[in-house]
C-alpha cells in the first residue's frame, strides 16, 4: 500500500514550523511532561524486536534444520552402503523448500502462532507429513521409488519431526518470554481524547487475542468537555506538543489519529509537530462515512487505518544496515589501524593533552550519544559542546590539527562507535553537537524541521557531505541545504545508496574548502 507523498508532508510541516530564539547554553532543553506521562516513562522497557525479520529467521531456520538432518541422515547410513550421490542432496533440499512452503500456506509463520502451542503442532506436523506424502508421490510416478531408502526416508520423516517440536517449543518459550519483556508490543498513542478515541481504543481492545497493540495513553489539545480525562481505561498523558518528547524519553512505535479525516486543517497541524519522529503515523478510519477500497487501508487486525509517514530504515531493512556497518566498518578500521596508529603518535608529540576527546552529539532520536574524536585542538581550548564553531585560522587548532580537521581524519575514530557501540552508521546525517549554534540560536531553532534528520542513526560520512556540504557552518543556508540532503537520504536509503555514498567519500575529502 502506498502512503500519503511524504515529500508534500516534509515541505508543509517545514513551511509551517516556527523557531525560536534561545539566549544562553542549555544543555537540556526538554519539554515538562504531565505525572501520568512520566509514570509511562519510568517503565523498564527494552528494545522491540521485528515480527517481519522473526519470523524470516525461523524460516531460515527450518530450512536449515531440514535440510543439515536429512543431509546428517544421508551420510551416516545410505553413504556408506551405496556411495555418494548428488541425487540425494536435491530430494533433501526439495524436500526442505517444500516444506518451508507448506508451513507458510498452514499459516504457522506467525508471532501470535508461534505463541500458541496445540494449533501450531497439529497444523505442523499435518503440513510435514503432505510434504512426504508428495515425495513419495512425486517418487512412485517419476519411477525412482526403488533407488530411495526406506529406512532413510522414515528416519528423515520421524528424526526431522522430532527436531522441528524441539524446535516450536524453544521458540514459543523464547517468543512468551519477548512478549512479557514487551519486545513484541507495538506501543502506540492515540491523538484524540473523544467520543471517537474511546471508539478507536475500544475497537482495537477487541482484537486484544489477535493483536500485538498495547495503547500507552491519548494525547489532546482540548481542555473543554470533548477533552476526556480517561478514554476508555486509557489514561490522557497530556498535549498534542508533549507526544514528541514523550517519545523520545520512551519507545513509541505508533502514532494514531482518532481524529475523522473532515478534520484535515486541525490533523496537518499536529502532523507538522510529529513527523520528525522515527514512528509510524497513521490515521483512523474506524468512524468516517467515506470509504475508499480495501487496499487503501492498512489494518489494525480489523481497524482500517491511512498510512502518512512510515518509520524509515525498519525490520529487514535495518538487519541489512546494521550488518553492512559491523563488516564494513570492522574491515575499515583493520585496514586504516596503521595511519590511526601514525596520527595518534603525530598529535602525542605535537602538543600535549590525550589523543582522543570524547564529544557529546545528538543521536538516533535525539538521544545523546558521545562521539570519539581525534583531538585536533589545544587541550587547555577544548570545546567539548562545540558551543563556539571552529573558524579559518582558529588559533584554538593544532598544527596537526589543521591537517587532520582539513582531510576529515579526525573523523576515523568514530569507526570505533560503528563497530563497537553501534550508536553511529557509517552512512547518515552527521551528529552535530549539542550546542552547536549559528548565529546565536541552537541548530534546531535556526533550521525548520532540523530535528526529522535524526530519524535514523547518524553517520561519519553523508549524502550532504558528498555533495560538498561539510566544514564550517556559518550561514543558514548552508544548514539549510544540509538538512535538506539529508532528509533525501532518509527517504530514498538503499544498501546500494550507502556503497555509492561511501565510494565518493575520499573525492569529496579532496574537495575540502569548508573544512577548517
Amino acid at each position: 500500500m502506498e502512503t500519503i507523498d511524504t515529500r508534500t508532508m516534509l515541505d508543509s510541516a517545514a513551511s509551517a514550523a516556527s523557531t525560536h530564539s534561545s539566549s544562553g547554553p542549555r544543555l537540556e532543553r526538554r519539554r515538562r511532561l504531565t505525572p501520568m506521562a512520566l509514570a509511562v516513562v519510568n517503565e523498564k522497557v527494552g528494545a522491540a524486536y521485528s515480527p517481519i525479520v522473526i519470523t524470516g529467521l525461523v524460516r531460515l531456520a527450518d530450512f536449515l534444520l531440514i535440510s543439515l538432518t536429512g543431509i546428517a541422515l544421508y551420510l551416516s547410513y545410505v553413504v556408506p552402503i551405496d556411495g555418494f550421490g548428488w541425487s540425494y542432496i536435491a530430494a533433501i533440499v526439495a524436500i526442505a523448500l517444500t516444506a518451508v512452503a507448506c508451513f507458510q500456506a498452514a499459516d504457522i509463520y506467525d508471532v501470535q502462532a508461534f505463541r500458541g502451542q496445540l494449533r501450531q503442532m497439529r497444523r505442523m506436523i499435518s503440513s510435514w507429513a503432505v510434504v512426504f506424502l508428495l515425495f513419495i508421490g512425486v517418487s512412485f510416478f517419476a519411477k525412482f521409488g526403488s533407488a530411495v531408502s526406506r529406512l532413510w526416508l522414515s528416519g528423515f520423516f520421524f528424526i526431522g519431526l522430532g527436531l522441528l517440536i524441539g524446535s516450536r517449543l524453544i521458540l514459543r518459550a523464547l517468543v512468551r518470554r519477548w512478549a512479557r519483556e514487551g519486545r513484541l508490543d507495538r506501543r502506540t498513542v492515540i491523538v484524540g481524547a473523544d467520543d471517537n478515541g474511546e471508539k478507536l481504543i475500544e475497537a482495537l481492545n477487541a482484537e486484544v487475542e489477535d493483536s500485538d497493540i498495547r495503547i500507552l495513553g491519548v494525547f489532546d489539545d482540548r481542555n473543554d468537555d470533548r477533552a476526556m480525562d480517561t478514554c476508555a481505561g486509557s489514561p490522557k498523558l497530556g498535549k498534542v506538543d508533549d507526544v514528541v518528547e514523550f517519545a523520545r524519553r520512551t519507545r513509541v512505535d505508533l502514532v494514531l489519529f482518532a481524529l475523522p479525516i473532515s478534520a484535515e486543517a486541525r490533523i496537518l497541524e499536529m502532523l507538522k509537530k510529529l513527523w520528525v519522529l522515527p514512528v509510524d503515523i497513521r490515521l483512523s478510519a474506524h468512524t468516517n462515512k467515506l470509504r475508499f477500497r480495501p487496499r487503501s487501508y492498512s489494518y489494525l487486525g480489523k481497524v482500517p487505518t491511512l498510512d502518512v509517514f512510515e518509520q524509515p530504515i525498519n525490520d529487514w531493512d535495518l538487519v541489512m544496515k546494521a550488518l553492512f556497518d559491523r563488516i564494513v566498518g570492522g574491515i575499515a578500521l583493520l585496514a586504516l589501524s596503521p595511519l590511526l596508529a601514525l596520527v595518534a603518535l603525530a598529535i602525542k608529540l605535537d602538543s600535549s593533552g590525550p589523543v582522543f576527546f570524547k564529544q557529546k552529539r545528538f543521536g538516533f532520536n535525539n538521544e545523546r550519544i558521545d562521539v570519539f574524536k581525534f583531538r585536533s585542538l589545544y587541550h587547555n581550548m577544548a570545546d567539548p559542546t562545540a558551543s563556539k564553531v571552529v573558524t579559518k585560522n582558529d588559533p584554538r587548532v593544532t598544527r596537526i590539527g589543521r591537517f587532520i580537521r582539513k582531510t576529515s581524519i579526525d573523523e576515523l575514530p568514530q569507526l570505533f562507535n560503528v563497530v563497537f557501540k553501534g550508536n553511529l552508521s557509517l552512512v547518515g546525517p552527521r551528529p552535530h553537537a549539542i550546542q552547536q549554534k549559528l548565529e546565536n540560536k541552537l541548530l534546531e531553532e535556526a533550521v525548520d524541521g532540523y530535528f526529522a534528520r535524526h530519524r535514523v542513526k547518524p553517520g561519519i560520512t553523508g549524502w550532504a557531505q558528498i555533495n560538498g556540504w561539510r566544514g564550517e557552518v556559518d550561514s543558514t543556508e548552508k544548514i539549510q541545504r544540509r538538512v535538506e540532503f539529508d532528509l533525501y537520504y532518509i527517504e530514498n536509503w538503499s544498501v546500494l545508496f550507502d556503497a555509492y555514498i561511501l565510494l565518493k567519500t575520499p573525492f569529496a575529502l579532496l574537495k575540502a574548502e569548508n573544512a577548517y
